[in-house]
């Protein structure tokens, strides 16, 4: 069962269905700085670059993710990278209004990564707030989950700033970027958040 394939249109950033013709250009944005990348998974050169855009396609077709090139608008550049993924599809008995629901009712987004230019500017905010709509109100999903290196405080601050709630600390989680066991914080958004989450992700958008 795969997953079905989506297009996020903002006013800054394009979140196109992940494929193979974005491999160049996933290249040169993850080459511009790759001191960025000491927390996270980012290809480096086209070999790293196919085998990580396969993977996600893997991902997609088998049903657990829906992956993304980020692209800037004004110009068609590639500039990073996100995506859904640990797609969690509830058994709700019969007769219950969410029963037979062929969409996630929870998620996460992770993979989320961009080439130095567009740190600290709209296209961050906005891929944010792109997909957090699509999950709560298309999907209409009960929790976002987002995991990060505990040692990545950047990442950590900017989750916090836009209402992430802190859930705790998973000890040797997953293999970081480094080659080491890391310790991953988790934090997350339920439904009832998403209202506050929107509007505060709204307003550094039109700050920015």
């Amino acid at each position: 069962m795969g997953t079905e394939v989506i297009l996020l249109t903002g006013r800054y950033v394009r979140l196109e269905p992940l494929e193979r013709r974005h491999v160049d250009g996933l290249v040169a944005a993850a080459v511009a700085d790759p001191s960025l990348y000491q927390w996270s998974p980012v290809p480096q050169g086209k070999i790293e670059a196919i085998t990580y855009v396969d993977t996600a396609v893997d991902w997609r077709n088998a049903g657990t993710a829906v992956p993304f090139a980020t692209v800037r608008v004004d110009d068609g550049v590639i500039i990073g990278s996100t995506r859904f993924w640990n797609l969690e599809r509830w058994s709700w008995p019969p007769g219950h209004p969410r029963h037979g629901r062929l969409v996630p009712d929870a998620c996460e987004i992770g993979y989320t990564w961009f080439t130095r230019a567009a740190i600290r500017t709209a296209a961050n905010t906005e891929a944010k707030l792109l997909t957090l709509t699509h999950a709560f109100e298309t999907w209409q999903v009960l929790r976002v989950c987002f995991h990060t290196d505990a040692r990545n405080q950047r990442s950590r601050a900017a989750l916090e700033r836009i209402g992430g709630k802190f859930e705790g600390i998973l000890r040797a989680h997953r293999m970081a970027a480094d080659y080491i066991a890391r310790d991953s914080v988790r934090y997350s958004i339920v439904a009832a958040e998403w209202p506050d989450v929107k509007l505060r992700l709204s307003q550094l958008l039109d700050q920015a």
